[in-house]
């Protein structure tokens, strides 16, 4: 029969997996928040560079570049398919790990029930 010291090391791990958890939990929000963003920009850009008539500069880096309107096109449609998948990533991650701080957070209710 385990005594009360390993019982409150167990729940003190516990804890600090809870911890860990909550803050990769708060990480991959802050990404999904960004790749949000992102996204917005992204069909802003979309939006004007399809009303846009003449000469098209796309940004690289630092530089700014003339292009066609159909390269500027393709360009930013890779980038928003690029979001979209990455986005779906982060969702994924971010329900797994709310998962298991489900699945923790009882354990740890559970074992402080049990010394009460």
């Amino acid at each position: 029969m385990p005594n009360e010291n390993e019982g409150s090391r167990d729940v003190e791990n516990m804890l600090k997996d809870y911890q860990v958890l909550q803050e990769q939990m708060k990480a991959v929000a802050i990404q999904i928040e960004q790749l949000r963003g992102q996204k917005l920009e992204a069909e802003k850009a979309l939006d004007e560079l399809e009303k846009a008539a003449g000469k098209v500069y796309f940004t690289v880096g630092g530089v700014i570049v003339e292009t066609s309107k159909e390269k500027a096109l393709g360009d930013l449609k890779d980038r928003m398919e690029l979001n979209a998948v990455r986005m779906q990533s982060a969702n994924k991650q971010y329900d797994e790990l709310k998962s298991k701080e489900k699945e923790l957070g009882d354990r740890i209710m559970k074992a402080y029930k049990q010394s009460q």
